[in-house]
C-alpha cells in the first residue's frame, strides 16, 4: 500500500454545498470607479482580474488603490480569503496574500470556521471536476456568469466530517502533497523568467558591436538585403495540406526564430491564380502588422527546402547575412527602438518596407554571425523550445500536479449531483 492509499484508507466523506460551510459574496464596484482611484499610499488595494498572475495561487499586489470611501462601497476582504472570477476566466480561484477590495467580476469565499483548510478548498476549486462543472453552468441559456447561488450550490468533499480535528489533519496532508508540486513549478517558472532575462541581456550585448570595428548598414542596403511584401489571402483559404504558407497571425502564436515546416497550407490553384509571393530558403519572414506596436517586426528565418507563401501583412527579406542572425536581431530592443517611429497606429498597427529598411543592423564577418547565432540558439532552446529545456519540465510538473490533485480529491461521489 503506497502513501496515498494509506492516507485515504477508510476515510469517510460528506459532500456539502459550499454555501453551507462558507460565506460567499459577489464583489461590488463603486461608480464611477475613476472617482475613487487614488495614489495615496494609505489607499485600499483594488483587486482586479488583471492583477492575477497566470498559474499563480495568490494575489499579492495590485496596480491600483481606491479610497476608503470607495472600499466601503465595494467588498472588503482580508488576507487569506479566497476569491474566484465569476466572469471572463470563469471559476479561477486565488488566495489573497493582501487585504483589499474586489470589484464585481469576483466572488469571495470566506469564513470557513475552522472546518476547512483554505488551501484545500483552493486545490479543489482548481480541479477538473469543478472546472467542468462550471462549464455546464456558464454554457446554459439562462446563465451568463457564475452568480453567488451557483457557487453556493457547489458540493465539496469534507473528509471525516464527524471528527473536525482528523478532517483538518487529512486536508493539510493533501495540501502538503499538492503544494510540493506547485512550489516546484513556481521555482522552475522563476528560473525560466531569470533565464529569459539573461537571454534578453546577452542578445542585446551580442548585437552591440564596436562601430569602429564592425560596419553598420541600413537593412534595405542592397548589399545585404531586399524586402518583398507578401500578397493577400484570407484565413478561410488555409487548408491542412498543400503549398506551405505563413499567415501573419501565426507569427505571434506559432513561429519562433526559425522554421522549416509550416502549420498551414494553401491549394496550388489559389497560389497560382492569385500569383502569391514566396519566401525561399534563407529568407527571413518579418511580420508587419499587429494589434500593438510591440507586435511589429518579429522575424522568422525560413530554413525549409521548399518555398513558403507569405501573407501581405508580412515581408520576406532576402539577405546575404545569416538568416538566423537577422531573425534574432529583429527580436532585440535595439531593432524595435529604431522601427517604432515608423509604425502607423490605428485599429491595427503596421509598418512598411521603407520603415523596416531604415533600421541599422551590425554586419560582422560570417564567422562572427555564426558564433552569435550558436550562442543564442542555446538560450532559445533552453527558454522557448516545447521539447527541450525548462518549458518542458514545467509542463511535466503541471501535469504531475493535476494527476495527483484529481487522484487525492477523487473521494466516493455516490451522492454527488451535478
Amino acid at each position: 500500500m503506497n502513501y496515498l492509499e494509506k492516507l485515504l484508507e477508510g476515510v469517510t466523506v460528506e459532500w456539502k454545498p459550499l454555501g453551507d460551510v462558507s460565506k460567499i459574496q459577489r464583489g461590488a464596484s463603486p461608480r464611477p470607479i475613476s472617482k475613487f482611484i487614488t495614489d495615496n499610499q494609505n489607499g485600499v488595494p483594488w483587486i482586479k482580474i488583471g492583477d492575477t498572475v497566470p498559474n499563480s495561487k495568490y494575489v499579492s499586489q495590485t496596480k491600483q488603490k481606491i479610497t476608503n470611501e470607495g472600499a466601503e462601497k465595494s467588498r472588503i476582504l482580508k488576507k487569506g480569503d479566497l476569491i474566484m472570477s465569476n466572469s471572463m476566466s470563469f471559476g479561477r480561484p486565488y488566495i489573497l496574500n493582501i487585504d483589499g477590495a474586489i470589484h464585481d467580476g469576483w466572488a469571495s469565499i470566506s469564513n470557513f470556521e475552522d472546518k476547512l483548510n483554505t488551501d484545500y478548498i483552493f486545490h479543489y476549486l482548481s480541479s477538473d471536476i469543478v472546472q467542468n462543472y462550471w462549464l455546464t453552468k456558464i454554457n446554459s441559456s439562462s446563465v451568463s456568469n457564475l452568480n453567488a447561488d451557483i457557487i453556493k450550490a457547489l458540493l465539496i468533499p469534507i473528509p471525516c466530517p464527524n471528527n473536525p480535528k482528523k478532517s483538518l489533519e487529512i486536508q493539510q496532508k493533501i495540501v502538503a502533497i499538492l503544494d510540493s508540486f506547485t512550489e516546484l513549478t513556481a521555482e522552475l517558472t522563476a528560473e525560466l523568467t531569470a533565464r529569459k532575462m539573461q537571454y534578453s541581456y546577452y542578445r542585446e550585448k551580442l548585437y552591440s558591436l564596436d562601430k569602429n570595428k564592425v560596419q553598420y548598414l541600413p537593412m534595405d542596403d542592397e548589399s545585404i538585403g531586399v524586402f518583398q511584401r507578401g500578397k493577400r489571402f484570407v484565413k478561410t483559404d488555409l487548408i491542412s495540406e498543400g503549398v506551405p504558407v505563413i499567415h501573419y497571425g501565426e507569427m505571434y502564436t506559432h513561429y519562433g526564430t526559425w522554421a522549416d515546416k509550416t502549420k498551414s497550407f494553401l491549394s496550388e490553384e489559389l497560389v497560382k491564380n492569385k500569383n502569391l509571393r514566396v519566401a525561399n530558403k534563407g529568407d527571413v519572414v518579418i511580420v508587419a502588422a499587429g494589434e500593438t506596436i510591440e507586435d511589429i517586426g518579429m522575424g522568422t528565418a525560413w530554413l525549409g527546402d521548399e518555398g513558403v507563401v507569405v501573407h501581405d501583412a508580412c515581408f520576406s527579406y532576402k539577405t546575404t547575412l545569416n538568416p538566423k542572425f537577422v531573425a534574432y536581431f529583429t527580436r532585440t530592443k535595439q531593432f524595435h527602438d529604431q522601427i517604432k517611429k515608423h509604425i502607423s497606429s490605428g485599429k491595427i498597427s503596421a509598418i512598411n518596407a521603407n520603415g523596416l529598411g531604415k533600421a541599422i543592423i551590425p554586419v560582422p564577418s560570417k564567422e562572427e554571425q555564426e558564433r552569435i547565432v550558436t550562442i543564442l540558439d542555446k538560450f532559445d532552446i533552453l527558454t522557448n523550445s516545447i521539447s527541450e529545456g525548462l518549458p518542458k519540465e514545467i509542463k511535466l510538473r503541471k501535469k504531475q500536479y493535476e494527476y495527483y490533485r484529481d487522484l487525492l480529491l477523487a473521494f466516493p461521489k455516490d451522492n454527488l449531483k451535478v
